[in-house]
């Protein structure tokens, strides 16, 4: 069944040359031009990924990933702002990645494949009812969830996926390469984020983020999880 994608920019051009492109590789494009109407589209209908513009008429796309946390649709956050801000703020609202403006349609359209690729399948998924304890901290595979003291640390959907991987193998020293390939990523797409996303993990679980104890740096290597 053809994917489908939900492209929220209020530059009529941009939406149209993405809505010609993505239809051409067998894509579903449903394009809107401000939150009401694209708000409206979640209501009717929830899509297989989403390209949000971070500037809208009546709001800011960061809205619509708000609104639409419960469904973890996967995003794409489309900004012109140099200002890194916005950027981190989608991405701790569960955006998987950011394309800055200008950019290539045929760009877009590989960073959607590659969103699609890991939201798909998790390499490294774990039996339904498996759960990890590691002190206080439970991750809990079947219900997808980390909790921190029996509560719910609200993770993003790529940071359990990192969390995951790291946990899955204590005290081994995964490469970023390495472990972006085990996200299931070719590489570019998550390699700008990658960094970030381990940050924002560690204020969700970590006692001290500035000393973390679980997910720890090695440095000149990349990221391991704390052997017990």
């Amino acid at each position: 069944m053809s994917k489908r994608v939900l492209i929220v920019d209020d530059e009529a051009q941009i939406g149209e040359v993405l809505t010609a492109y993505l239809e051409r590789e067998g894509f579903t494009p449903v394009f809107k031009q401000n939150v009401k109407d694209a708000m409206a589209e979640l209501e009717r209908a929830t899509p297989d990924i989403m390209l949000l513009d971070i500037t809208l008429p009546d709001g800011s796309g960061l809205d619509i990933l708000r609104a639409s946390t419960p469904k973890e649709i996967p995003t794409l956050m489309l900004t012109a702002r140099a200002d890194e801000l916005d950027r981190i703020v989608g991405l701790e609202l569960g955006a998987d990645d950011y394309i800055t403006k200008p950019f290539s349609p045929r760009e877009v359209v590989a960073r959607v494949r590659a969103v699609l690729r890991r939201s798909n399948g998790d390499p490294q998924r774990a039996p339904k009812n498996d759960v990890l304890r590691f002190d206080s901290m439970e991750i809990d595979f079947g219900e997808h969830e980390v909790r921190i003291d029996g509560k719910s640390a609200n993770l993003t959907r790529s940071e359990f996926k990192i969390l995951s991987v790291l946990a899955k193998q204590p005290g081994h020293a995964f490469t970023r390469s390495h472990l972006l390939d085990l996200l299931g990523d070719e590489g570019s797409v998550y390699e700008r984020t990658l960094d970030r996303h381990i940050n924002n993990l560690r204020k969700k679980i970590e006692p001290a983020p500035e000393n973390p104890t679980y997910v720890q740096t090695v440095f000149g290597v990349g990221y391991k999880f704390r052997k017990q």
